[in-house]
């Protein structure tokens, strides 16, 4: 065994920071970059707010010696020759050459109006749980201490439907209590608002709701108790058959089951609307087509002129604040540099996708084309993880509606004459069939295939089966049979 000394050559890739950083920029929306503006502003005495340097001249503050009381100029001074960094090294020269534009206050974009607060009435607070509504009720309702952590305990394992998915035998058990005693405390819980909550399965809830409603009919309360399976078929005419009663009669029970809530929780969701925040824009000025990022609410951003005049100062006065001052520097001109790339690479994107989708944007769906991340990688030069992050939690506001920007890339089915059909497109056309079906004789899937082949669209029968389950349409059978229980002709 000895020492020596090698030396080999080898390829490594490394994601400098500064490339990390454009690449975590680029999926973000809107609102997710403004927390990260934010952040950088806070740690970044480099950077400032356009907006905020225009208030301080109004103020008659100079920007770049302080307060206008200690000075007596009134315009920002430059760094003089002998004052500039750049005179320290031609490492600095290069790089502030570089990103000479950053230094212009006026770069990112035009100044625009302050965006108005919103008011406190439309500003809405958090609604009451599920669970902190049984709570409160639990509380009224249990005296005993030992009850009312049986309750607490049920309540906690209530799931956002309102069905406990914990058998009681288990609760008794883990609490170390008679199981009698936690069925007494869920038959109580069962009758809290909303009625039903607590229960095993579905003919437990819908029991419990016609008990609480005092529902007298005895043939609705037999189909929920013996004939849950034939009614989640639709099976109209074998239930009509096994209570001995006509399809008529059937419906009219129907509609009493209709008033009950298979989801008792549901209406004590937490979920709420989702707003979308667009950040592409397009919009049409006579034939021509044209796309804007939508910036609203983000900062503009520029150099701190301030700072910088410290940092001209700082080269022959003091090292240590020269050397931290030019590290900030260095950093602040990089993150401008990223935001700007993000708003090249998603203009690049959203342009090539608006050529692309030309036909669809002027006319609508019809003429949606199939594509991929690939052609539109190909088309701008960039990779196609690159366009992924672009396309990822991006939304487009068009003449046809707002879109998510993945809405346009879907996979293609071949046509007679070769062409490219879009499989969105199969799926709309799909939907529109079986919308305006013969409602005594509605469409199978091997008669939705033959439709479509006429029409040139030449899909297996199991690929219509696979496009009508994600449309969330049911099968031809069962359509039939809730047409004829509606009544509808």
């Amino acid at each position: 065994m000895k020492q020596r000394l090698d030396q080999r050559q080898f390829q490594k890739l490394i994601l400098a920071p500064a490339l990390q950083q454009a690449i975590k920029l680029l999926p973000m929306t809107n609102l997710e970059l403004i927390e990260v503006i934010d952040e950088e502003l806070s740690s970044n005495p480099m950077l400032e707010i356009a907006d905020e340097a225009v208030d301080r001249k109004a103020e008659g503050e100079n920007p770049e010696t302080g307060p206008a009381a200690e000075s007596p100029k009134t315009e920002a001074a430059e760094p003089s020759a002998e004052e500039s960094p750049a005179e320290g090294s031609e490492e600095d020269f290069e790089f502030e050459s570089y990103f000479q534009q950053y230094f212009d206050e006026g770069f990112p974009s035009p100044p625009r109006d302050r965006p108005e607060i919103p008011s406190l009435e439309n500003t809405l607070s958090r609604g009451e749980t599920l669970w902190e509504h049984l709570d409160w009720q639990a509380r009224l309702a249990f005296s005993d201490p030992v009850e009312r952590d049986i309750a607490e305990r049920i309540i906690g394992n209530i799931n956002d439907d309102g069905y406990l998915t914990v058998p009681p035998g288990e609760l008794a058990e883990a609490m170390g209590v008679a199981a009698e005693k936690v069925e007494e405390v869920r038959s109580k819980i069962l009758m809290f608002d909303p009625v039903g909550v607590a229960a095993l399965d579905l003919k437990e809830c819908l029991l419990a709701q016609m008990d609480q409603l005092q529902v007298k009919d005895e043939t609705a309360r037999t189909i929920v108790l013996h004939h849950l399976p034939l009614l989640e078929k639709s099976d109209y005419v074998q239930l009509a058959r096994i209570l001995g009663c006509a399809p008529a009669a059937v419906r009219y029970h129907l509609e009493v089951l209709k008033r009950l809530d298979p989801a008792p929780g549901r209406k004590y969701s937490e979920e709420r609307p989702s707003y979308v925040y667009p950040d592409i824009v397009v919009t049409k000025e006579g034939d021509e087509l044209k796309i804007a990022l939508n910036d609203e609410g983000l900062p503009r951003l520029h150099i701190n002129s301030y700072y910088r005049q410290l940092l001209a100062k700082a080269y022959k006065e003091n090292p240590d604040a020269y050397h931290f001052l030019k590290d900030k520097m260095k950093k602040a001109l990089w993150f401008l540099r990223s935001l700007d790339q993000r708003d090249q690479t998603i203009a690049k994107v959203a342009r090539a996708v608006l050529d692309k989708q030309k036909d669809f944007f002027d006319k609508g769906m019809e003429f949606l084309r199939p594509l991929t991340l690939m052609e539109i990688a190909q088309e701008i030069g960039v990779h196609e993880s690159t366009v992924g992050r672009v396309v990822a939690n991006k939304y487009m506001m068009t003449p046809q509606g707002v879109f998510s920007l993945k809405y346009f890339f879907h996979k293609a089915l071949a046509g007679d004459a070769g062409e490219d059909i879009s499989s969105l497109r199969v799926k709309e056309r799909i939907r529109h069939l079986v919308g305006g079906e013969d409602r005594v004789r509605p469409l199978s899937d091997m008669e939705i295939e033959a439709i479509l082949g006429r029409e040139n669209f030449h899909i297996a029968r199991r690929t219509v089966a696979k496009y009508r389950k994600q449309l969330k349409i049911l099968p031809s059978h069962i359509r039939k049979r809730k047409y004829l229980m509606e009544g509808t002709p």
